[in-house]
């Protein structure tokens, strides 16, 4: 049972945590293909800029959610996610637009997105040096040790604060998704432009407003994934690396522009990186005696190190394409 709990902790809850944030990540860049019909691969600075807002603003007012009884970074998050969707808003006006006013390809378009990714993660690291930062600045985080009522067990279920916050804020983000695609004007009217944006044209759409409203649901996502990540681990300027991978694999798993699908692509990723990077030895330690002499068994037993646990999403995403290059999911956008 110890070795039981070893894996609820390091598979089943570590591999929901980034599940979690690779969905609300890949929910973001779905939106915005389905919609504009291009790979933003911006979308993770974008993360990494909503959690440097919470950052800055938790340390401008580190008492602010002393009154109700929560880390500040949470008070700050809508606050940082308004930033963040203006900040999507802005770059669609001044870069995005402009391209597709001329009628420019998909590709430029992309290639667009890079440069405004060197530029995001330049202007981050010119104000947040390139250190990591906690987002605690007014409290140490809070780590909840539930032991198991269960005779012989010592080892403690271990769950942190951030991570409950990042699970009820993920299902508050699907189910909101959920009912705003489909029972709201705006969502009805993106799932018409994503499906035929020359009909909704015809039909009176506004697209601009579509467009706009798209940002501002991706910027506001990005947000909380990454100040929710930050929390849970540390505030680093180059966050997207790590992160930019994994979300299009997410994305490209559950079926591009199915944003539903793009949250099961989320978790596929982040429990297959979790499993691949487990130390399936800890499991089998009890059966030691059993298997047979000339059989041992290494210290690590894991598919991958952990120092190469990106290479997870990678091939994910390639064995997808061969495969079923529709994802799970396929069908309409959205």
């Amino acid at each position: 049972m110890n070795e039981f709990v070893f894996f609820i902790n390091n598979v089943l809850i570590a591999g929901s945590v980034t599940g979690s944030i690779y969905a609300i990540g890949a929910v973001g860049v779905t939106l915005v293909f389905s919609i504009m019909r291009f790979a933003h691969f911006a979308h993770a600075d974008m993360m990494t800029f909503g959690a440097f807002m919470v950052l800055l603003l938790a340390t401008l007012f580190p008492n602010a959610g002393a009154a109700l009884g929560v880390p500040s970074a949470i008070v700050m998050l809508p606050l940082a996610m308004v930033l963040t969707a203006a900040l999507a808003v802005g770059i669609d006006k001044v870069f995005y637009k402009p391209l597709r006013a001329h009628g420019v390809k998909p590709i430029v378009m992309v290639i667009g997105s890079l440069g405004v990714t060197l530029m995001l993660q330049g202007l981050i690291r010119l104000f947040s040096g390139t250190g990591g930062q906690s987002l605690y600045v007014d409290d140490r985080k809070e780590i909840f040790r539930l032991a198991l009522p269960i005779e012989g067990v010592r080892v403690p279920v271990v769950i942190t604060e951030p991570q409950i916050y990042l699970f009820v804020l993920t299902l508050v983000a699907v189910i909101g998704l959920q009912l705003f695609l489909s029972r709201t004007r705006l969502g009805k009217a993106m799932r018409a432009m994503s499906d035929n944006p020359d009909l909704a044209r015809a039909s009176g759409i506004n697209t601009n407003t579509i467009v706009a409203v798209t940002w501002v649901i991706a910027g506001g996502l990005a947000a909380i994934a990454g100040t929710l990540l930050s929390m849970d681990v540390t505030f680093k300027p180059d966050l997207s690396f790590h992160l930019l991978l994994p979300i299009f694999a997410a994305a490209i798993v559950g079926g591009v522009g199915h944003p539903f699908g793009a949250i099961a692509g989320g978790f596929v990723v982040g429990f297959a990186e979790t499993l691949a990077v487990f130390n399936w030895n800890v499991l089998l330690r009890p059966f030691r005696d059993s298997l047979p002499e000339w059989l041992e068994l290494p210290n690590n037993l894991a598919f991958v190190g952990t120092e190469y646990k990106i290479v997870v999403p990678f091939f994910i995403l390639v064995a997808i394409l061969v495969w079923r290059p529709t994802g799970i999911f396929k069908g309409k956008v959205i």
